[in-house]
């Protein structure tokens, strides 16, 4: 069920509601096989019987259906694939987050100022995190050696504790003959520690030589706990996934909280690289 928090501007909605409230807003008629989502939006208070929002949806609408600027965070962890994000539009912030095993997500309008350590949180980036030291602070192999040792964790209900997962991932990852005995180690210490991987990715409407486009600028993390958070060089964000193979480059570089506040700061688009939401972006903390 549809529900919301006056108090904190925030709803929780599944997509089915974000399409009826884009229907309802834009004027068109809502499909019959959102029937139920529609009843669900009216029982809690969100809509009135003719359809009309109720004026507390106002921001997160006008945000949803025109946003400037589109962030998107997709996480993957031993609880599966999540989708987060933030939308940027002419007058207001608005930050979604998911939840495990829950088909509603959380919509939060956010104060400009405060994005940059929004995302921050969304990442759970950790600035007192110092983490054990490694023997190595860059490692590369292959696409699908790391794909073969993060298969041992999709697998997890066969293996019986941690070490025997950690010996299944060495096993896998030798398998791609790509590592040094030093990597080997490392790689496999960084898989059976991962916490979460996840990239960042913005885009928004630009102009450039004459002519309208998207623009998009991202990156991604791994975030393994103890050993701390390795930013993912190669293959580089943002990156169409047509173009990755096995034999594709994979390369690791261990970084600081620092370093990844500084690229989530350089993430967003300048005011000259915009056509829209600029009132917005004129608002942001930036440093």
């Amino acid at each position: 069920m549809p529900s919301f928090d006056v108090s904190r501007s925030r709803f929780r909605l599944a997509d089915e509601h974000l399409i009826v409230l884009s229907e309802l807003a834009t004027g068109d008629v809502v499909p019959d096989e959102f029937a139920a989502a529609r009843k669900e939006l009216l029982d809690c208070g969100l809509i009135d019987e003719d359809g009309k929002l109720s004026a507390v949806l106002l921001p997160l609408a006008e945000t949803v259906l025109t946003p400037g600027v589109v962030i998107s965070l997709e996480t993957a962890g031993r609880q599966g694939k999540l989708h987060h994000g933030v939308l940027i539009g002419e007058e207001h912030v608005v930050a979604h987050e998911a939840w495990p095993g829950a088909t509603e997500a959380e919509y939060s309008c956010v104060e400009p100022r405060m994005l940059v350590w929004k995302l921050a949180d969304m990442v759970n980036l950790k600035q007192s995190s110092t983490g054990r030291e490694t023997a190595l602070s860059v490692v590369e192999t292959t696409i699908g050696t790391v794909e073969a040792g993060l298969a041992v964790l999709e697998g997890e209900d066969l293996v019986r504790s941690a070490d025997d997962e950690r010996e299944a991932i060495l096993r896998a990852l030798a398998t791609g003959d790509s590592l040094g005995e030093a990597a080997l180690t490392l790689v496999a210490d960084l898989i059976s520690g991962l916490r979460s991987s996840w990239r960042l990715t913005a885009a928004w409407q630009a102009h450039h030589e004459g002519r309208d486009g998207v623009e998009t600028r991202g990156f991604a993390v791994w975030d393994c706990g103890p050993l701390g958070y390795w930013l993912r060089e190669l293959p580089a964000e943002p990156v169409a996934a047509q173009r990755i193979t096995p034999e594709s480059t994979f390369r690791l570089v261990r970084v600081d909280a620092e370093t990844i506040w500084t690229r989530i700061t350089g993430l967003l688009p300048d005011e000259g690289e915009l056509r829209h939401a600029g009132r917005v972006r004129d608002g942001l903390a930036l440093s």
